[in-house]
């Protein structure tokens, strides 16, 4: 019986060692999130733009997919999101986010990897539209 548990023992320790920390599973440090944008007055966001507001830890991108629509997502990439300088900003395209060390990709619709080292989906945070007031929080 001592040489089953024996083998049991090393096929555990097997199965765990393989499985390697992923950097994509990298702490980003929570940060409380709690504010009010304007999305049709002052802080205007047309449908299917984006805006950065500050917020979060390295910041906050909200797309505007559609009028009644919003998603936040956290400036910092999964990938290295304690590297300095790492941040993840909008291209041209206004539909893909690009992290500015790494060069990993996003897409705005639901901030999920496209390109890069990058496995893990941009940070979400919650969004409430009530017609006149968004309210992003965590």
């Amino acid at each position: 019986m001592s040489r089953l548990s024996l083998i049991l023992l090393l096929s555990f320790i097997i199965a765990n060692s393989s499985c390697s920390k992923d950097k994509d599973k990298e702490f980003i440090p929570y940060v409380y999130v709690n504010f009010q944008v304007y999305p049709n007055t002052i802080d205007y966001i047309p449908d299917g733009q984006w805006a950065y507001f500050t917020g979060g830890y390295k910041g906050i991108i909200i797309y505007r997919p559609f009028r009644d629509e919003f998603l936040a997502f956290e400036r910092a990439c999964p990938h290295d999101p304690l590297v300095e300088g790492s941040k993840v900003w909008v291209n041209s395209t206004g539909l893909i986010a690009v992290d500015s060390i790494c060069g990993s990709e996003f897409i705005l619709t639901d901030g999920s990897p496209i390109k890069g080292p990058a496995k893990v989906s941009l940070k979400q945070y919650r969004t409430r539209f009530d017609g006149y007031v968004l309210s992003v929080f965590n």
